[in-house]
């Protein structure tokens, strides 16, 4: 490219027909447990961090498919990271140096849930002790605590203002600033009142996914809490847990199912496509941000792309 020529990036736009042709177009699989978790750096997105239960944490750069480092944490065993998560407690790990900067002191049974609010450093986590905590990355001690009724999902709004908790068939919504006053929101989900999973809010903040072990994945109007379309798939059974992820633009959700089957939604206009799977478990998935890929955890790591050849034309953005 000659100098002083700006590049011109193009992408495509997720659409259904899109997202119908969507295959593996990579896949790791040198790993000898379950992957257990699995996120996107807040800012380098294009970085992927997962741990399994073979008790390795692996870190990923997805843009060039290439796994850049993996870090062995035999002694304590892993369910999250890098915020890492071992039964009740909590660890902020250090890729750096595979050491542990910090420990996080406060539920008493095994934490299920948790979101990071990456504006301000803090971040919430829900267990199976019926507390809500909310922390800051800096401090050891919890900053604050909420008691519930059952197994918590929890979410943070991408602007860390507002968070989600939900459990027993409702979302309760809190302002961040002053959450110990109680929720200014609360929604129902319907008849559907089992154990809440997953709870997200898309990236404009103005749509929740909530997923269920009944094998129902609810989309809520985020500031209004009407129900905006309800989809079901096998239900989850033992300890596993029922996933899904929205697309960037919000308008198409990923998720797994009870049965091990990967399924594809569009919010608008209902089912797009079906993947089957060999697996009985339900995958763990993640929408890639800014992209037209997302990836699957299971027993390895699955990177779905779209296979342009099946797609006689497509619309794409500038």
């Amino acid at each position: 490219m000659p100098r002083g020529e700006k590049e011109e990036r193009v992408t495509m736009e997720v659409t259904d027909e899109v997202l119908k042709i969507m295959e593996v177009g990579l896949a790791f699989r040198d790993y000898n447990g379950r992957i257990s978790s699995m996120d996107f750096h807040s800012r380098a997105t294009n970085y992927l961090v997962t741990a399994s239960d073979d008790e390795s944490i692996r870190l990923y750069d997805i843009q060039n498919a290439t796994c850049l480092k993996t870090i062995n944490s035999k002694k304590y065993g892993v369910e999250l990271s890098v915020l890492c998560c071992v039964a009740e407690s909590l660890r902020l790990l250090s890729l750096n140096d595979n050491r542990f900067v910090r420990y996080f002191k406060g539920h008493l049974d095994r934490v299920v849930s948790m979101s990071l609010c990456y504006e301000k450093d803090n971040f919430i986590s829900g267990s199976l002790d019926r507390t809500v905590l909310l922390w800051d990355l800096r401090a050891d001690k919890a900053q604050g605590l909420l008691r519930v009724q059952g197994r918590p999902a929890v979410s943070f709004d991408n602007q860390g203002l507002v968070f989600a908790v939900a459990y027993g068939g409702y979302v309760r919504m809190f302002d961040a600033r002053k959450f110990e006053k109680g929720p200014f929101d609360i929604f129902s989900v319907g008849n559907d009142d089992s154990e809440a999973h997953v709870i997200k809010f898309s990236s404009d903040g103005r749509r929740l996914l909530l997923t269920t072990k009944a094998g129902r994945i609810h989309v809520l109007d985020s500031f209004h809490g009407n129900n905006i379309a309800t989809y079901s798939v096998k239900p989850v059974l033992g300890n596993s847990t029922l996933e899904a992820s929205f697309s960037p633009d919000g308008n198409h959700i990923i998720s797994g199912s009870g049965d091990g089957t990967v399924y594809a939604w569009s919010v608008r206009s209902g089912k797009v496509a079906r993947w089957g799977s060999t697996d009985n478990e339900p995958p763990l998935v993640r929408w890639a941000p800014g992209s037209l890929m997302f990836l699957t955890g299971s027993s390895e790591l699955s990177c779905w792309v779209p296979d342009l050849s099946k797609l006689g034309s497509f619309a794409v953005t500038k």
